[in-house]
C-alpha cells in the first residue's frame, strides 16, 4: 500500500498540472475570443483524441511494466508544455490569438498533445490498483483514486483561474513546466515490484481493437456497461462544451476558478466516503443510481440563472461522478483478467469518450448560431421563460434540460434491463485478480 499511496500523490501532481495548463488554456481562449464554438472545439478535440489513443496507449500499458509507461507519459508531456511555453513568448499575442490563424491551432495542439499523453498515467493508475491492492480493498482505494482526483481538480481550477486572470497564460505556462518536471523526478525514485510483464495469451503485440473489444465480450454484461457509459458522455459533451462559457456568463474569471475548487470538494467527499464505506455488495447497481440522482441534478441546476444553484448542483454532481466512475473501475478491476486490463481499459476509454466529442462539436454551433439567440427572442421567452426564467445564458439552460431528461430516462430504461442483472451476477460470481500481490 505504501508503493501505491506514492504512486497516487505523484500521479496527483501530474494530474494537477495537465489540468491546470489546459483549463487554463479554455478560460484564456474564452475571455480573449468571447466564443463558444472555439470552447466547444477545444473540449471536443482533448476528448477525440483521447478516445483515439485509449487503445494504444492501453496497449502500451499491457505490453511495458507500468512505471515505464508512466515515465515514458510524464517526459513527453513536459516537453511538449516547454515547446507551448517558447511558442507563446516568441509569437505576437495578436497573431497566436487569431482563431482564423495558424499559430493559435499550432498552439493548441501542442499543449492537447501533451495534456493527451498524460491519460496513460490515469490508465496505468487503474491496473496499478489491480496489482497493489487485494481484492476486497479495491472499491476503498478506488475512492482513494476519486478523492485525490477531487482535490487535484479544485486545486488546478483556482491556480488557473488566477493564473490566467491576474499573470496571464505565459507564467501558467512556465509554471507547468516546472510542475511536470517535479512528478517526473520524483516519479523515477518510486520502486515499483513488477518483475516481469504478463502478457494476455494469445494476443498479438500490435495495437488490436478488435482483441479488446473481444476482451470486453468476453465478461457477460460488460459491453452493455460500456454502452451506457458511452451514451452518458455522449450527452455529457453538451456541459462538458457549455458549462464553462456558462459560468463566465454569470461571474469573472477568477471567482469561477475559485468556485470550481470550492464546488469540486464534492469530488474529495465522495471519495472520501467511498474509501471509508466501499460501494456495497453490487458497483453495478451503485453507478446506475448514482447516474439517476445525477441527471436529475443536471436538469435543475441551470433552471434558474443563479450562481448560488449552479454551485449547489455543481457540488452534488460532483461527488456523485465519484462513485459512478469508482464503481465502474471496480467493476473492470474484479472481472477483466489482470493481463488484459490495459486493453480493456483502454477500449472501455476509447468509446465512453469518442461519443463525447461528437455533441460537443454539434452542441458548440447549435447552442451560439440557434438555441442562444432564439432565446433573447420574445417566442423563446415566451415558450420557455415560465421554466428556464430570464438572463443572457438562458439558450445554454435549455441545452442542459434538453440532455437531463434524455440521460434520466436511458439510466432508468438500464436499471430495469437484463444486461444490468447480467453483470450484476458476473461480478459476485468472477474470481480472477483476486490478489496479485
Amino acid at each position: 500500500m505504501r508503493t501505491f499511496h506514492q504512486i497516487l500523490l505523484n500521479t496527483m501532481l501530474a494530474n494537477i498540472t495537465t489540468s491546470m495548463v489546459w483549463f487554463g488554456l479554455v478560460f484564456w481562449a474564452y475571455l480573449e475570443t468571447r466564443s463558444v464554438f472555439v470552447t466547444s472545439v477545444l473540449g471536443g478535440a482533448y476528448m477525440l483524441l483521447i478516445a483515439a489513443m485509449s487503445v494504444p496507449f492501453g496497449t502500451l500499458i499491457d505490453r511495458v511494466r507500468k512505471k515505464t509507461a508512466m515515465v515514458v507519459a510524464t517526459a513527453a508531456t513536459a516537453g511538449a508544455f516547454a515547446i507551448a511555453a517558447v511558442m507563446f513568448l516568441v509569437i505576437p499575442v495578436d497573431v497566436l490569438l487569431d482563431p482564423g490563424g495558424l499559430w493559435f491551432w499550432a498552439f493548441v495542439l501542442v499543449l492537447l498533445v501533451g495534456t493527451v499523453v498524460e491519460s496513460i498515467r490515469s490508465l496505468a493508475l487503474a491496473t496499478c490498483v489491480t496489482m497493489l491492492v487485494p481484492s476486497p480493498d479495491r472499491a476503498k482505494a478506488n475512492g482513494l483514486v476519486g478523492m485525490v482526483q477531487g482535490a487535484a481538480f479544485a486545486f488546478n481550477s483556482v491556480v488557473a483561474g488566477l493564473a490566467i486572470g491576474y499573470l496571464g497564460m505565459g507564467w501558467l505556462l512556465v509554471c507547468g513546466v516546472a510542475l511536470i518536471g517535479v512528478s517526473w523526478v520524483h516519479l523515477l525514485t518510486i520502486r515499483l515490484a513488477e518483475p516481469e510483464v504478463v502478457h494476455a495469451e494469445g494476443v498479438p503485440a500490435k495495437v488490436d481493437f478488435v482483441a479488446a473489444f473481444r476482451m470486453a465480450q468476453g465478461v457477460p454484461g460488460l459491453l452493455a456497461l460500456i454502452f451506457f457509459s458511452t451514451f452518458n458522455n455522449l450527452l455529457g459533451g453538451v456541459f462538458a462544451g457549455l458549462l464553462d462559457p456558462y459560468g463566465l456568463e454569470l461571474v469573472s474569471v477568477q471567482a469561477w476558478g475559485l468556485l470550481y475548487a470550492v464546488v469540486t470538494t464534492g469530488y474529495i467527499i465522495g471519495g472520501a466516503v467511498i474509501a471509508r464505506t466501499g460501494l456495497g455488495s453490487n458497483p453495478v447497481r451503485t453507478l446506475l443510481l448514482a447516474n439517476v440522482v445525477m441527471w436529475t441534478i443536471a436538469g435543475v441546476f441551470t433552471i434558474r440563472e443563479s450562481i448560488v444553484l449552479l454551485s449547489a448542483g455543481m457540488f452534488l454532481y460532483m461527488g456523485l461522478i465519484t462513485f459512478a466512475e469508482a464503481s465502474e473501475q471496480t467493476v473492470l478491476q474484479k472481472v477483466v483478467p489482470f493481463p488484459q486490463q490495459g486493453r480493456v481499459f483502454g477500449f472501455a476509454m476509447a468509446l465512453e469518450l469518442g461519443a463525447a466529442p461528437f455533441s460537443t462539436f454539434l452542441i458548440g454551433p447549435i447552442a451560439e448560431f440557434w438555441l442562444i439567440p432564439y432565446m433573447e427572442t420574445d417566442a423563446g421567452r415566451a415558450t420557455f421563460g415560465w421554466l428556464l426564467g430570464e438572463g443572457d445564458a438562458r439558450g445554454i439552460a435549455l441545452v442542459f434540460l434538453i440532455a437531463s431528461v434524455v440521460g434520466l430516462a436511458i439510466t432508468v430504461l438500464a436499471l430495469l434491463s437484463r444486461p444490468y442483472r447480467t453483470l450484476s451476477a458476473s461480478y459476485r460470481d468472477a474470481t480472477v485478480n483476486e490478489t496479485l500481490i
